[in-house]
């Protein structure tokens, strides 16, 4: 009882390292709140790997077949970590070109999106060429989309109830131009397909002096 009344120094130095109940709440609840504060930090943070870049994007839902403005498309920084292959990162680079598919609203526009020599390559291999084919029955024309594979046959314009010949095998439609407004203009809607470029060459030299028409894998 006289030790409680008036603790010698041992006593007091062993009561603080040997804390009572009390302290041990409040040393937790200090620990706790420091985690909580550091936990917020952290948070706010940003990720060192995280980088951005600016990237094109669509300000619109766009149709294949048009040709980009600069009413259709916009600079947008996204997540590095997030973007596509092939995206682009320069207005220039679209501006002008065609659409060869869909592209929702705030897409990331790619290499793939963008009718030309990278697109026809991705498609049929690094010597791909684009063809044109003016179709005999343009109703196939509502029947395909980017990404089909058809092959072509053709048969002589000069020629009666001449016998149809397997042009090209396993070409890819990369665009369907869309359906025109005028009335009365007739169906001009085109097809293009690539194919590696000797095969290319010679369907195009064909479609001179041929008429064309599709089959669909």
């Amino acid at each position: 009882m006289a030790e409680s009344l008036n603790p010698t120094l041992a006593s007091r130095f062993r009561r603080l390292l040997r804390p009572d109940f009390t302290r041990t709440m409040l040393a937790r609840r200090v620990a706790a709140g420091g985690l909580v504060v550091l936990a917020g930090v952290a948070a706010l943070r940003p990720d060192p790997a995280d980088e951005r870049s600016a990237v094109v994007v669509a300000i619109r839902d766009l149709s294949p077949g048009v040709a980009l403005t600069a009413s259709d498309v916009r600079m947008e920084t996204r997540s590095a970590a997030t973007l596509p292959d092939g995206a682009h990162r320069a207005l220039d680079a679209v501006i002008g070109a065609t659409l060869a598919g869909p592209a929702r609203r705030g897409e990331v526009l790619t290499d793939a999106r963008i009718l030309g020599s990278r697109l026809a390559g991705l498609a049929a291999g690094p010597d791909a060429r684009v063809v044109p084919l003016h179709l005999a029955d343009a109703a196939i024309l509502d029947l395909i989309r980017p990404g089909d594979v058809v092959d072509v046959l053709g048969a002589s314009a000069s020629i009666t109830d001449a016998e149809p010949k397997v042009l090209a095998n396993n070409a890819i439609v990369v665009l369907v131009s869309a359906q025109q407004k005028t009335v009365g203009a007739g169906d001009q809607r085109v097809v293009l397909v690539a194919l590696p470029a000797a095969t290319a060459n010679a369907l195009a030299g064909a479609t001179l002096v041929q008429t064309v028409t599709l089959t669909i894998h």
